[in-house]
């Protein structure tokens, strides 16, 4: 089970990843850049996806794991649940959030 302190640490541990307020609850930002934010109710993480469609492959694959709500029609950005990942799970799930919204070379450095 991931704490918000593991996503915090998680994200941060990006490069040039900082951390600001979204709607009151703690988000993560690349360059100016969301990338994920904690909800209000503390034990879902909002991250981007690549497309409507890999967000409803995730939650079709993964419902325990994966899940949306109305707000969230329409937009390439999938829920995710804390209690129901690991550590190193996270850790893939924010870096991939992470490489969709960092520029192109600072994606290349990281991944290079």
């Amino acid at each position: 089970m991931v704490t918000e302190d593991d996503v915090r640490r998680l994200a941060l541990a990006l490069p040039e990843t900082s951390e600001k307020s979204m709607y009151g609850t703690p988000a993560f930002y690349v360059r100016g850049r969301w990338f994920a934010r904690i909800r209000e109710e503390g034990d879902l993480l909002v991250l981007p996806v690549s497309s409507e469609e890999e967000k409803s492959g995730l939650i079709a694959a993964e419902p325990a794991t994966f899940c949306t709500m109305p707000h969230y029609d329409g937009h390439a950005s999938v829920l995710v649940r804390l209690g129901a990942v690991e550590s190193g799970e996270m850790g893939e799930l924010l870096a991939d959030a992470w490489r969709l919204r960092a520029p192109r070379r600072l994606v290349a450095a990281f991944d290079g």
